[in-house]
């Protein structure tokens, strides 16, 4: 019988391995790199039709979180008093957006029921603002009943040079690399 105990322990220290590294794994994938904020780290903006700028607008009730890794790591969920008439006469519209999941536990954020709103068009998107970050536009999913979501997705500034080509010429200039 002792001559089996050496081989029991290399399996239970193997599966405690596994075990530790998934867990780890599973972590890291989820919540090691977000942080939640409580309250906008800068205004919540939609892109003004006439003028082309971000420009802020009411809201209440605001979770999210942002990934301190990458920029499309971004998730937002509030409440805003503004229709959707009203957001469509003053803001420009994204009609092919399509929203990224988060993590489970940052449960406000549904982006298969946001997605399905959006098709049907029961969701309205609106661009939240350009360059959020060099080559990452905020977008804003707005419902009826004024619930409203953000995300950030790549732009074709950010998809050319992030694909190693040229950034197309309507593109802010790149930032400078630090040395």
């Amino acid at each position: 019988m002792n001559n089996r105990l050496p081989g029991r322990i290399l399996i239970v220290a193997m599966l405690a391995t596994a075990l530790i590294a998934g867990v780890s794994l599973w972590w890291l994938q989820t919540r090691a790199y977000y942080v939640e904020l409580a309250a906008p780290a800068e205004p919540v903006t939609l892109v003004s039709i006439t003028t082309g700028e971000a420009e802020e607008i009411p809201w209440e009730d605001f979770r999210a979180i942002e990934s301190i890794s990458a920029p499309i790591g971004y998730r937002s969920c509030f409440t805003t008093v503004m229709s959707q008439a009203t957001l469509t006469e003053v803001y420009q519209t994204v009609p092919d957006a399509v929203p990224l999941n988060a993590p489970a536990w940052f449960a406000c954020h549904d982006a298969r029921a946001l997605g399905a709103a959006l098709e049907s068009g029961e969701a309205i998107a609106f661009l939240g603002r350009r360059d959020i970050v060099w080559g990452f536009d905020r977008v804003i999913a707005v419902l009826p009943d004024g619930r409203a979501f953000g995300w950030n997705r790549i732009n074709h500034c950010g998809a050319a040079v992030f694909n190693g080509e040229a950034a197309p010429d309507d593109c802010p200039p790149l930032p400078e690399r630090p040395n």
